[in-house]
């Protein structure tokens, strides 16, 4: 019997082919790191006005909430409790930032994690989605993200930023399509049934059902969910010491990027209709 390894034949694409956007997207995400490290009083200034922080959006219709939360900032001591006033605010929330939040970043570990991660997942899903589509994605993810963490902390007062929910909703978006029997991800295959050589990110997207029963997939969720809920206990253990993790808005991205990649996935181009039809 024909194994199907030998019926599909692949070559690596080049590491450092990077969508435009994406690379892009890496360059902005340092260049405004660059500008919160080098001039500290500016940073001030933007997670002040751009990070997201669940209490502003609280407050309106549950002020004893954010009342509780600077009482419980204050006994821990009288900087904490300068810190929470300083981010409330005047208490009205600031309603770009659930897409702002994932601009800024709060060390050069936390941005180049974030960045290495956009590379290796960002890349088939821009290819696949095109500049538009994935840029739709990615503030949807953002926006979920943050959703996420205000449902787990609607009193919370502490500023919340990274892309890291944005990065997990790509990585969901991958999994949709990369998962295939005997295609690596960063490999192209060529299929006799099709008649030349298709990108893996043209593969056909694995209904959500499948996924589960898609042992690659199923084992990269695991290992995903399992990291996301050890860093968030023990946010040391990914070089975060004394860090909050704000692990629900990861999971958040992730989920929302799942569920609502059919959304955004285009359809199929051309030159693999036309295969499929003959």
């Amino acid at each position: 019997m024909e194994d199907g390894r030998d019926r599909v034949r692949t070559h690596r694409e080049p590491i450092f082919n990077l969508p435009a956007v994406v690379l892009a997207a890496v360059v902005v995400l340092f260049g405004i790191y660059a500008v919160q490290d080098y001039w500290p009083d500016l940073n001030v200034t933007l997670l002040r006005e751009f990070s997201f922080v669940p209490g502003r959006f609280t407050v309106a219709f549950d002020p004893s909430a954010i009342a509780a939360s600077l009482d419980a900032a204050q006994t821990r001591g009288a900087a904490y409790g300068e810190v929470a006033r300083f981010f409330l605010g005047n208490g009205r929330p600031l309603w770009w930032t659930p897409i702002t939040y994932a601009f800024l970043h709060a060390s050069f570990l936390h941005v180049g994690f974030n960045c290495l991660w956009l590379v290796a997942f960002g890349t088939p899903v821009a290819r696949r989605f095109g500049v538009s589509r994935f840029l739709l994605f990615c503030l949807f993810t953002a926006v979920a993200g943050a959703l996420a963490h205000y449902v787990a902390h609607m009193a919370d007062l502490q500023p919340v930023i990274g892309a890291s929910a944005v990065v997990s909703g790509l990585m969901a978006a991958a999994v949709r399509f990369v998962f295939q029997p005997f295609v690596p991800v960063g490999e192209r295959t060529e299929s006799p049934d099709l008649n030349g050589r298709i990108p893996v990110y043209w593969q056909p997207a694995l209904p959500l059902r499948s996924i589960v029963t898609s042992r690659p997939a199923m084992a990269f969720l695991f290992a995903w969910f399992f990291a996301n809920l050890l860093f968030g206990l023990a946010p040391q253990l990914a070089g975060f010491a004394g860090a909050t993790i704000a692990w629900q808005a990861h999971i958040g991205g992730f989920v929302i990027g799942l569920l609502a990649f059919r959304w955004f996935d285009p359809p199929a181009p051309d030159f693999l209709l036309d295969n499929e039809a003959a």
